[in-house]
């Protein structure tokens, strides 16, 4: 007996943030003992729940710093938790970042300093470089978020506008022993790209950076753009000798989460196909390439057999256009049915592991195959929601948007689709 859709849809979704959850993965990743201080430093959507999860299995004493999104904060003792805002940042993040780079530069040779980082924390922990002001920062991000460009290379350019990514946290901690653990949110699981690896040596350089500013015609401010000229914002590089005793592991990522998302469906009955965990590009273009291989197992059975569900993971983008709610995962999925055109035997949800997708308070959607039918009968549109980026709006009237509350974690976007 094939499973109800939209309950296996919804299950997957939560095996793949279950699998994600740091006090799940932390513990077999923590470091010796130090003679000195454990330092605990962190920023990310999920840095919150990490750093309690690194508390309930430290057995010695603690401190530290960590920022995470406004309204993701965990109960803890001895790590301080700061709130600031995501994804422009604000004077909170400011004011986090500047306290971390001094605790950081603290640390002694005896100490070990513990980096608890996830997605998110390039806009969370926004410290730039001299003569740029947050004004400047909240400018430059925005300007990126709409530009259309992928996640490396938004991050290539905030690294080098800011005083404590790309590898500079890490720098600064010196002669101190620099431990990483990273949830990575990134398509390939780059630790650069990891909230703009703030322990990680930089192999970009400034004339990368400008060279993306100016392929996306993105108007810096003028100190910002010096900087990217002169050659005065580069990072700290991977042979950097600050950095050689440094050790980074990645403790979750998003193959792992599909994998936990397959099992439940293979446990249902169905077969499982993982795409790819690493998929990128305009958000609407990634639902048309889909589509035409859901179409294919729905109409055809090629390449693989109904009933079966595709899995995929990654990053998609948003060129904004249009002045709707926005959402990378729900203008997937509007574009994904526009393009199925109620084709009746699929079903899919897409979502943002961290409960977020774009700015709203929601994660994702789920598509079936009469939201079109239902959306007109409503008078609605479909394409108008599809160009005025306005998923939100579309899923939100059919009453199918996917809201889960803070999920800390992030292992980046969730996308399945069930052919029954």
């Amino acid at each position: 007996m094939t499973p109800d859709p939209r309950n296996l849809l919804r299950s997957m979704f939560d095996a793949a943030i279950a699998a994600a959850q740091p006090d799940l993965c932390i513990p077999r990743f923590l470091p010796p003992r130090p003679k000195g201080r454990l330092i605990v430093l962190g920023a990310g959507k999920a840095s919150a729940a990490m750093a309690r999860a690194v508390e309930r299995n430290w057995d010695g004493p603690i401190e530290g710093l960590v920022v995470t999104r406004y309204g993701y904060a965990v109960p803890t003792e001895r790590i301080e938790i700061a709130e600031a805002a995501h994804p422009v940042p604000d004077a909170a993040g400011l004011e986090a970042a500047r306290r971390m780079r001094d605790i950081a530069a603290s640390a002694g040779p005896d100490d070990t300093v513990l980096c608890v980082i996830s997605g998110g924390g390039s806009s969370l922990l926004a410290l730039p470089l001299d003569g740029i002001s947050l004004d400047d920062k909240q400018a430059i991000n925005r300007a990126l978020l709409a530009s259309g460009a992928p996640i490396s290379e938004m991050n290539c350019v905030r690294r080098h506008l800011s005083a404590v990514k790309g590898g500079r946290l890490a720098a600064l901690a010196h002669p101190a022993k620099v431990v990483t653990l990273l949830i990575s949110d990134v398509p390939g699981d780059n630790p650069i790209d990891i909230a703009s690896g703030p322990t990680i040596g930089d192999p970009t350089t400034s004339a990368d950076a400008l060279a993306i500013v100016r392929r996306y015609r993105i108007a810096l401010p003028k100190a910002a753009e010096a900087l990217l000229v002169s050659g005065g914002s580069e990072t700290v590089k991977p042979d950097d000798a600050r950095l050689s005793g440094s050790e980074t592991h990645i403790i979750a990522a998003p193959q792992a989460s599909l994998e936990a998302a397959a099992f439940v469906a293979r446990e249902a009955g169905l077969a499982v196909h993982i795409l790819s965990d690493a998929i990128e590009g305009e958000a609407r273009d990634v639902g048309a390439v889909l589509s035409g291989f859901a179409a294919q197992v729905a109409r055809r059975s090629q390449p693989f057999t109904a009933p079966c569900v595709l899995l995929s993971g990654g990053e998609t983008t948003v060129t904004l256009r249009g002045k709707g709610r926005g959402g990378r995962n729900v203008e997937f999925l509007l574009s994904l049915g526009l393009h199925l055109r109620g084709i009746p035997n699929v079903w899919a949800l897409a979502g943002d592991t961290d409960g977020v997708d774009g700015v709203e308070e929601i994660a994702g959607a789920i598509l079936t195959p009469d939201s079109l039918s239902r959306a007109w009968a409503l008078g609605i549109n479909p394409q108008a929601a599809l160009d005025n980026n306005d998923g939100h709006g579309f899923f939100g009237a059919l009453d199918d948007a996917v809201v889960t509350g803070p999920t800390l974690t992030n292992v980046n976007d969730f996308r399945a689709i069930v052919i029954v």
